[in-house]
């Protein structure tokens, strides 16, 4: 079993697949894990695992796909992110059992997987993912889309992080010296829609600030916003490796009221134990 930074380090979106069928060891692995997904908002995430074999289940950017699994949550304050927190929790444990994945918000038939997800009035269900083992060989097609949003890039790390405010950039060297490096760094390469990287963050008295800077174009009814799922993921993947790096993380909602840049939001806080 690799530690969760390995995971993350290791992982990247998966759309070709071997057509293997998961065993019913692995289903029922995976089954079970979707009752461990809380998120630090307490809004119950629901999980449905689908076949391949419904016809109305069509994505054109997969193949070889032999499982999918979709999440649907009832909307209210904070239902994104506690979505994004809740699925990548499920797809992170996925990728530990040796399985691809890839969040999949857009190019698929909607409408099929809502109905296979018995979505009701009141929720939405903005994502769905593959799940099976990676093919060896990846499609031109996904080659192509991977080049087309840069997937293997991330933006400068002085560039997501600060200090104190949104004038002084935090750096890799001083975030390694009280051993906060890795917690940013998974959040770093954390994934997220047409890999715009909506996260920033302000280290302050010990204290990490979660903000979103917003892009055009990712709000509808059917998704709510899916940049605030980006946040989500990206909440994860700090508090589960800053636990890792006993850093103690918090989760509260404090907004400090720090003077933000255009198309800037707060979202939530950790609190820290730093030496």
């Amino acid at each position: 079993m690799s530690t969760f930074y390995e995971n993350v380090k290791a992982r990247r979106s998966v759309r070709t697949f071997d057509g293997e069928a998961l065993s019913d060891v692995q289903m029922q692995a995976l089954k079970s894990f979707t009752k461990e997904t809380g998120n630090p908002y307490n809004l119950p995430v629901t999980f449905t695992f689908l076949s391949p074999d419904n016809k109305e289940l069509t994505s054109p950017v997969l193949a070889g796909v032999p499982c999918y699994v979709t999440a649907k949550i009832t909307k209210a304050d904070h239902a994104e992110e506690a979505y994004g927190y809740s699925f990548e929790k499920f797809l992170m444990f996925a990728q530990d059992m040796g399985l691809g994945s890839v969040w999949i918000g857009g190019t698929m038939n909607r409408a099929g997987f809502e109905k296979a997800s018995n979505l009701a009035e009141g929720e939405i269900m903005p994502c769905m993912s593959p799940l099976g083992v990676p093919a060896k060989k990846m499609s031109l097609k996904e080659g192509l889309m991977r080049k087309g949003v840069k997937a293997d890039s991330r933006i400068d790390f002085s560039e997501l992080f600060y200090q104190a405010d949104f004038q002084t950039p935090y750096t890799e060297e001083e975030a390694k010296l009280i051993g906060l490096y890795q917690a940013l760094h998974a959040v770093q390469l954390a994934p997220s829609a047409v890999n715009k990287q909506p996260w920033r963050c302000v280290l302050r008295d010990n204290m990490v600030h979660f903000y979103e800077k917003h892009t055009k174009g990712f709000m509808s009814e059917t998704t709510g916003d899916l940049q605030k799922i980006d946040m989500g993921i990206a909440l994860y993947h700090f508090e589960e490796q800053a636990k890792a790096d006993g850093l103690s993380p918090v989760f509260t909602i404090a907004d400090p009221g720090l003077a933000l840049p255009e198309d800037t939001e707060y979202i939530a806080s950790y609190g820290l134990t730093i030496s």
